[in-house]
């Protein structure tokens, strides 16, 4: 029996036009790939190395999953090679849509 669950790698760089993330649309595949690896059951690593992110990107790859299943989905992928702007902007999605979960899920 394993202790430590298979680890899957989302590099975002190659999915970048140049290297830059601004359009929502861009993150719905890599945002897929996430939900089928988690669904799957393995450790996600989400490697923003040489990749610019949005506000609006961040929030369809991550929001939205957040909206979905919930905080605790959160707890589950690694995030690595993140820029101190890139922090800032999971931060901020983060919140935002956990104070949104929270707000639809208790009425």
């Amino acid at each position: 029996m394993r202790n430590v669950a298979a680890r899957q790698l989302v590099p975002l760089q190659h999915a970048a036009e140049g290297r830059f993330f601004g359009m929502r649309h861009a993150a719905v595949p890599e945002r897929e790939r996430i939900e089928g690896f988690l669904a799957q059951g393995f450790e996600v690593v989400v490697d923003f190395a040489g990749a610019a992110v949005t506000q609006s990107f961040v929030d369809e790859l991550i929001g939205r999953l957040i909206l979905e299943q919930g905080p605790d989905v959160l707890q589950r992928p690694i995030f690595k090679n993140c820029t101190d702007d890139t922090r800032a902007i999971l931060r901020f999605v983060a919140a935002d849509r956990l104070d949104q979960y929270l707000k639809t899920s208790t009425h």
